[in-house]
């Protein structure tokens, strides 16, 4: 155990550098600066502005200065949000756009793996086709048309919840619900496709012949080793999805992280969209870890080297 933690440590290090590395290069690689829009600014305040942000050093040097400040875990000083800093602005959103995509990530895995158990013990019949033709629609439909279709239907027309706002949990339910419908999706088809399997395998029959009831097989046996595989891709879906959430929180103006990230691209706010970048990266990069441990817990036949 220790040495497989020392190893993916050092993993997650290496993930994080070249992450970090290639949106700076990426982001200094793009025309223009974060104040090239600003028309009525002197060369003179030009020249000051860009010496206070060390944007006259060169590219080596600010790399060389961003990542000490980094490793100190000082994000920087946002260039378009006066005297605020990158730390700052993610201890203001994130906690709002980490509640919208837990909420989201736990109704769209639960719902998903009951939606694929039913799929799966039901193959062929009605419940498996309802289940496909669902699946099939969310994954097809990006979520922000289901966010404006529910938007329109469930809060202009019918006025059953708010259209757009962040105050509690009756906001959260048209936004979470747009949010977890893709993960639905995905997670029901592979819940499906892993009980297809497990319910094949020789030790179902030899449960079934023992007497078990088909509710004890199910629950007992297939659930237990179907659900494997949806733990292995559930750190990177829970992470996609919270990334996801950007384009839901500018659809119902939740004040998240989105918010700020979608300005600064807009406006090339070097150090925020890095800053912003690097954290959601170490979220990534810890859920996966943390899913790594619990798929040993939940199938003891995985060892860890």
């Amino acid at each position: 155990m220790l040495k497989y933690t020392i190893k993916r440590v050092l993993l997650a290090i290496l993930t994080l550098w070249v992450i970090i590395t290639m949106t700076f290069a990426l982001m200094h690689s793009i025309p223009g600066d974060p104040f090239s829009d600003e028309k009525r600014i002197s060369p003179e305040i030009m020249a000051n502005l860009e010496a206070k942000y060390g944007l006259d050093k060169p590219l080596w040097e600010q790399y060389v200065i961003y990542m000490g400040n980094l490793l100190r875990g000082d994000f920087g000083t946002s260039f378009k949000y006066a005297n605020r800093t990158v730390n700052s602005l993610i201890a203001k959103g994130f906690p709002v756009s980490f509640t919208l995509g837990m909420v989201a990530c736990v109704i769209g895995i639960a719902t998903g793996i009951v939606f694929g158990i039913i799929s799966g013990c039901n193959r062929g019949r009605l419940p498996d086709y309802l289940v496909i033709i669902l699946s099939i629609l969310c994954v097809s439909v990006p979520a922000f048309v289901f966010a404006s279709l529910f938007q329109y239907s469930f809060g202009a027309k019918l006025q059953w919840f708010p259209v757009a706002g962040w105050g509690g949990a009756v906001y959260m339910v048209l936004p979470c619900l747009a949010l977890g419908l893709r993960l639905i999706a995905y997670i029901a088809r592979m819940m499906r496709t892993s009980m297809l399997d497990v319910l094949g395998q020789d030790y179902i029959k030899t449960a079934r012949a023992k007497g078990l009831t088909n509710g004890q097989v199910i629950w007992r046996h297939a659930v237990r080793n179907a659900i494997t595989p949806i733990i292995t891709i559930s750190g990177t879906m829970m992470a996609g999805t919270l990334v996801g959430s950007f384009v839901i929180e500018n659809i119902f103006n939740i004040p998240g992280m989105g918010k700020y990230l979608v300005n600064a691209v807009k406006e090339s706010d070097y150090t925020v969209i890095l800053g912003m970048t690097a954290f959601y990266a170490v979220v990534l990069v810890v859920i996966t870890f943390l899913v790594d441990v619990l798929y040993v817990v939940v199938d003891r036949r995985v060892k860890l080297d």
